[in-house]
């Protein structure tokens, strides 16, 4: 058994695994967590725009990594991968950024491309599934950008067959078409438009066709399916492999949009880091819920909080 940790930092959060992980004979293996954690630092905030990285969200991102440097020393994790994702990929400061990593962390923090953050997504999502139910499509909706990944499970290894990253994600959406409080009907109908046009390139290329089940990960999607549910507080065990229908994302998502800010802040599901980008967030995710039902005929999304923490704890066994 190996106790590691994994960081992943996004567009707008950062969140940190610690993890036992016991490799078995039949070649699986388990993961028990110890200690899981997220933080909205929205390092990504304005990059769109400027193409670089505040000084700000800088510092809110040092801040919470040397409290995960305080984390996993006191939990006794053995290696430690760290991993950046979209906002880092496009900002033209990105080396202060590293710096910062370097410095607070103790470990070089590595840019992973656009492909490879779906497949430790898809890696992540699919652990908890019944092989028969693939293939899978993954779905992992971040602030700048989102990963659409198909493949194979067969208890023991996942197999991607077609993966690829596009430039939208709940940031990125809400700051370029959404800036109503709520916003206007004209300003959804572009963001439609907005979110159609960039994922098409994932469905020309990934073969979405040939996909049985949906998975979608990450913030976005746990806290829609909180959302839909009515839940009293945020509860990852009834966030956990929940359903949601087509029908049930699309009125979700009109609710949303239609919500004031002050409206959103007072649900006690919506962290308050997510509650100016989830209806962004929910829009991206109803585009998606339309075209997989006109491609693979999918009309539910299984929602996983397994995702890309879980397959950067896997890629150090």
């Amino acid at each position: 058994m190996a106790r590691v940790a994994a960081i992943d930092c996004g567009t707008n959060s950062i969140r940190l695994l610690v993890a036992d992980v016991t490799e078995h004979e039949d070649g699986t293996a388990h993961l028990r967590d110890v200690h899981r954690e997220m933080r909205i630092v929205r390092l990504g905030e304005g990059v769109d725009a400027t193409q670089r990285l505040s000084v700000a969200a800088i510092k809110r991102t040092r801040d919470a990594l040397a409290d995960y440097t305080m984390i996993c020393r006191r939990k006794g994790a053995e290696r430690v991968r760290m991993v950046a994702t979209s906002a880092t990929r496009d900002a033209a400061n990105r080396d202060e950024f590293f710096a910062m990593t370097r410095e607070t962390l103790g470990v070089e923090a590595e840019v992973i491309t656009g492909d490879e953050e779906a497949r430790l997504s898809f890696t992540g999502a699919v652990g908890d599934l019944e092989p028969e139910d693939g293939p899978f499509v993954v779905t992992d909706l971040g602030g700048g950008s989102t990963e659409l990944v198909v493949g194979t499970w067969d208890g023991k290894r996942a197999e991607v067959t077609g993966a690829l990253s596009v430039d939208i994600g709940c940031v990125r959406i809400t700051e370029r078409c959404l800036p109503g409080d709520p916003p206007t009907e004209a300003e959804i109908a572009a963001a439609r438009e907005f979110a159609a046009e960039r994922l098409q390139p994932a469905f020309d290329t990934v073969p979405v066709g040939e996909a049985r089940t949906w998975i979608g990960v990450a913030g976005t999607v746990t806290t829609l399916s909180a959302y839909a549910q009515g839940l009293p507080e945020y509860d990852s065990e009834r966030t956990h492999l929940s359903r949601l229908s087509r029908a049930e994302i699309g009125r979700t998502t009109q609710r949303l949009l239609a919500a004031t800010r002050d409206e959103r802040a007072a649900n006690p599901v919506i962290h308050p880091g997510r509650v100016d980008v989830i209806g962004g967030g929910a829009l991206i995710t109803d585009v998606l819920a339309k075209r997989l039902a006109e491609v693979a005929g999918i009309d539910e999304l299984l929602v996983s909080e397994h995702d890309i923490l879980d397959g950067i704890v896997l890629s150090l066994r």
